[in-house]
């Protein structure tokens, strides 16, 4: 499989809610580089971290993907549903590596005003 293919699958299994999880190897790293930049080790570890945004997102759409090699940026949207709130959409940079068919590292870019 290759890294666009690895990426488009993650994107897929996340807006059908289904099996999305199975996209990232258990040794992964996660970057937030929303101020303040912070780091998660581990598959676990950013499941856990990652939860209430996963559980508030409505619908995702990849509206472009540059690959080079193992690495891919993906820009997307989401529409985000925060319990009591008005939705929202929210554009991400995501950057991606690939090893093994599954996400290696992931690093993102937003701006955080919206989740105020």
């Amino acid at each position: 499989m290759t890294t666009r293919e690895t990426i488009e699958r993650y994107f897929d299994r996340l807006a059908a809610k289904s099996e999305w999880q199975e996209s990232f190897a258990d040794n992964m790293t996660f970057t937030s580089y929303a101020s303040p930049t912070r780091e998660v080790k581990g598959k676990a570890a950013y499941l856990d971290a990652t939860d209430r945004f996963y559980s508030s997102m409505q619908s995702v759409e990849l509206r472009q993907i540059l690959v080079d090699g193992t690495r891919a940026v993906a820009l997307t949207r989401y529409e985000i549903q925060q319990p009591g709130k008005a939705s929202f959409t929210s554009d991400v940079a995501e950057v991606f590596s690939v090893k093994g068919n599954k996400i290696d590292s992931l690093a993102i870019y937003f701006d955080t005003a919206p989740y105020r």
